[in-house]
């Protein structure tokens, strides 16, 4: 799997409804099921832990272990296919798979539906992964 393909199945996850702890597609996804659903639909399945809370101060176990996913930290800028972890607000960490240098796909709560979009520049990177380039992951 590349990063532009998994870029392109993010990308076709938009307009998905907003579901906290949602897995489905076609039910709703939060931003760990975006993460999920991205990898499936480029080839890869995947599983990350659920029942974190919607509001956190400390990223959950499950988001933490992305590199158990085949992917490697990484600085500077995003390629497609880097997935993000920021902070919204105080209270809240959120993944984002971005698909280009300036945009990212992303469950968005407050507009209930998977989006994409620029990423807000008051919206901190705390972390920032990069799909390995070893070819079997």
């Amino acid at each position: 799997m590349t990063g532009a393909q998994l870029a392109s199945a993010a990308l076709a996850l938009v307009g998905t409804p907003f579901r906290l702890h949602g897995r489905e597609a076609g039910v709703g996804l939060d931003c760990v099921g975006v993460i999920e659903a991205a990898f499936a639909r480029a080839g890869r399945r995947v599983r990350l832990a659920n029942g974190y809370p919607l509001r956190n101060r400390t990223a959950p176990s499950a988001w933490t272990a992305l590199a158990s996913l085949g992917l490697e930290p990484v600085d500077g800028a995003l390629v497609p296919g880097d997935v993000l972890m920021i902070r919204p607000s105080a209270c809240q960490l959120h993944l984002a798979i971005a698909t280009c240098a300036a945009r990212v796909v992303h469950a968005h709560a407050g507009l209930r539906r998977v989006v994409h979009g620029g990423l807000p520049s008051e919206w901190p990177r705390l972390h920032h992964w990069r799909l390995t380039s070893n070819p079997g992951n």
